[in-house]
């Protein structure tokens, strides 16, 4: 049985990947698996199962691998008086060694729906957020073990000096969502 948050993971996979689609991006979806074992996808190599992308992406000859992450909103930062979002380290550290390990590149995508956020002011970003994880390594604004299930990495937007960039408003996605 799907829980409540694999379904809201995956409609967002969905309508990123017609995103790319409709960008020109040739999309293999990673997580489509026959036998379900409660484990998301997987790149086994050397011996070792690492956690993969969520889709492996082709356009003009170039491959690239792409994580999409839905939230909510985005976490405010008090100590840094900025938006966050990001990713559980575990997962973090096995995409760094799929990326070095196959040598395509990694973009993290992050959907936002905005409102508010717990404990935070009004009117979180929203939009398609992302950008190069190798990019995204260099410029972490901070890491916390008081959350996910092996600690959290965090970045911030663009407009608070972060790497993650505006890719496309939400409006531009939910197009998608109809078509």
């Amino acid at each position: 049985m799907q829980n409540k948050d694999f379904k809201f993971g995956r409609a967002a996979e969905t309508l990123i990947s017609k995103w790319l689609q409709h960008k020109g991006f040739s999309v293999l979806p990673v997580y489509e698996k026959i036998i379900d074992d409660g484990k998301g996808p997987q790149l086994f190599t050397g011996g070792e199962g690492l956690v993969a992308p969520d889709f492996l992406t082709m356009k003009n000859r170039k491959v690239l691998w792409i994580e999409a992450k839905h939230k909510t909103a985005f976490a405010w930062y008090r100590i840094g008086k900025v938006w966050t979002t990001g990713i559980d380290l575990r997962h973090y550290f096995d995409y760094l060694k799929v990326a070095e390990t196959t040598g395509f590149p990694i973009f993290l995508l992050f959907l936002h729906d905005g409102g508010q956020a717990k404990d935070g002011p009004l009117n979180s970003p929203s939009g398609l957020f992302g950008n190069y994880l190798d990019i995204l390594s260099k410029n972490e604004n901070h890491r916390s073990d008081r959350w996910g299930s092996s600690g959290m990495v965090y970045w911030t937007t663009q407009s608070y000096g972060g790497p993650l960039r505006l890719i496309a408003p939400l409006d531009e996605l939910q197009e998608r969502k109809a078509a």
